[in-house]
């Protein structure tokens, strides 16, 4: 039998080597919130800051030039006006500062197609902004009381969430959208549109949320929380709620990248946005057939829907960066210095 001497025993150094490695801290984060470090790696993020100017851009362009909610734009025609037909409808636009009578053009019955592609744009981002904001409401309250409660409060949260999941979100828009026009007129679609596809589409994001609190109501000061005294709500919204908006935000911004998806192809099978009104997908819809004569009837509304979605895309890329700490931006002139005292 052989005999261990004290050198062959683990030593605590070598337990800390061998252990589980921990990020390393970032000397440029020293001295900052937790605030300013995400807000600081977010500003960094080029593709993320690019994209966040041109959909202001765009969000600007559209509800400014034809107006809102009784307000009156900047542009001299509106999306329901019929108009003598110039050019056979072609584009007038000749450059950035000769956008002519119709930049956009005109449809066949001789709408302008500009004011057509914004009001388009605007029940877009109309439904996006109210499908994120209410399926994140949503998500995060169910999936934040079925991870911290357990139990019973998990099992009914999370079967209602299953029953939520399996309903066809095509045929109940459908179904809705019929029944939305004769009650209530075109004009509120949009809205109740938004509404019910807000209250489907919370199911991914509940998960997620779940998932992360079942990891979180474990670390140590929700412990301390709780031995302090603090109520279940408190610990839910003042304690874990922070440490995974990280999940919350990026996952509500590919959520409205979906939505918008989602509601263009809607409105083009006819079951989303209803005429009078337009959105982007019902404008590609109308003017199918007119696809080999006059293909521009269908760029402008496909740029606006590619640029909506990527920019949301990318945004949600810097947040999800923003709020990782073990996301880091590669820089070759630091590489360079840190190598330096090395070799000498």
């Amino acid at each position: 039998m052989s005999i261990q001497t004290p050198s062959d025993l683990p030593s605590a150094e070598a337990a800390t080597v061998t252990g589980p490695e921990r990020p390393a801290v970032d000397p440029e984060a020293k001295g900052l919130s937790q605030g300013q470090i995400v807000r600081k790696k977010f500003f960094d993020n080029t593709a993320a800051i690019i994209s966040l100017v041109v959909f202001a851009a765009v969000f600007l362009l559209a509800f400014t030039s034809v107006g809102f909610a009784g307000i009156p734009g900047w542009w001299k025609y509106n999306h329901t006006e019929f108009l003598p037909l110039l050019n056979g409808g072609a584009p007038t636009v000749t450059g950035p500062f000769s956008w002519g009578d119709h930049p956009f053009g005109q449809d066949s019955i001789g709408r302008d197609y500009f004011a057509m592609t914004m009001r388009g744009t605007q029940n877009s981002i109309i439904i996006m902004i109210i499908i994120g904001t209410l399926a994140s409401l949503v998500g995060v309250i169910i999936g934040a009381c079925s991870g911290y409660f357990r139990g019973w409060p998990e099992a009914v949260l999370m079967r209602f969430t299953d029953v939520i999941i399996i309903i066809p979100v095509v045929l109940a828009a459908a179904t809705l959208g019929e029944g939305v026009t004769r009650l209530v007129g075109p004009g509120a679609q949009i809205w109740l549109l938004g509404l019910f596809l807000g209250l489907v589409l919370w199911t991914g994001l509940a998960r997620l949320v779940r998932g992360e609190f079942l990891t979180l109501r474990e670390r140590e000061f929700v412990d301390a929380a709780k031995i302090a005294g603090a109520s279940n709500t408190r610990i839910i919204f003042k304690h874990i709620l922070p440490n995974a908006v990280g999940v919350i935000i990026v996952n509500t911004t590919l959520l409205m990248s979906s939505a918008i998806l989602l509601e263009t192809a809607l409105s083009y099978i006819g079951f989303g946005v209803k005429a009078p009104d337009v959105s982007l997908g019902l404008i590609i819809s109308q003017n199918q057939e007119a696809f080999q004569t006059r293909p521009w009837l269908f760029w402008f509304p496909g740029l606006f829907i590619v640029l909506i979605c990527l920019c949301i895309n990318f945004i949600g890329d810097g947040l999800r960066d923003a709020f990782d700490p073990r996301q880091k931006k590669f820089s070759a002139s630091r590489a360079k210095e840190s190598k330096k005292p090395a070799a000498a």
